[in-house]
């Protein structure tokens, strides 16, 4: 459960059982009842026709609070952290970093790095698409230790140098007023 509109979905299953809720955050419910087998087979009914899953067992559950807190460093934060990412997340969820390293690795068949790059790459894309900043900007704002480093490691993932990327992007469009405009010129 990541967004708001999961945590609106699991408010309303929650609604529709008669149950009554008292946090309803990330991938954790508590509701002030018991609930029954039959309520709990409902939810899951429920939540998986609304495109979520109820987990069951702690390790999932700490598997989606990993990726939120990734996801929430890296798309929705303009906080730079001044720590290890390792250490952040450990602070941030409680748990030591290789259990969550080895877990994550487990079940996710990728490394947490390996996670955190890949966002990072789209996050880059989509500031390199908007433009208002530069690449050192960029390589700031994303905490990279220079604009070599991010655009070595946006090479290797993407196959293309960010000002490659960025080329690329501005060929897709044209200004409107050039549009017509070599076709008007040979009549």
């Amino acid at each position: 459960m990541v967004s708001n509109r999961c945590k609106m979905a699991v408010k309303e299953e929650l609604k529709k059982l008669g149950l009554h809720f008292i946090v309803v955050d990330l991938g954790e419910v508590e509701i002030m009842e018991d609930i029954t087998e039959d309520q709990r087979k409902r939810m899951k009914i429920g939540l998986l026709n609304s495109g979520l899953e109820l987990m069951d067992d702690k390790k999932s559950v700490l598997i989606e609070k990993i990726k939120h807190v990734i996801i929430e460093m890296v798309h929705h934060s303009d906080e730079v952290i001044k720590i290890n990412f390792s250490d952040f997340l450990s602070e941030k969820l409680n748990h030591d970093y290789t259990y969550m390293s080895n877990l994550f690795s487990e079940v996710q068949g990728t490394t947490i790095e390996q996670y955190i790059i890949s966002h990072k790459i789209e996050r880059i894309k989509e500031l390199i698409i908007y433009g208002e900043l530069n690449i050192t900007e960029i390589a700031w704002k994303m905490n990279y230790s220079s604009v070599a480093h991010l655009s070595n490691q946006f090479k290797k993932v993407t196959g293309l140098s960010p000002s490659h990327f960025k080329q690329l992007k501005e060929k897709r469009r044209s200004p409107i007023e050039e549009i017509g405009v070599s076709i008007g010129s040979n009549n």
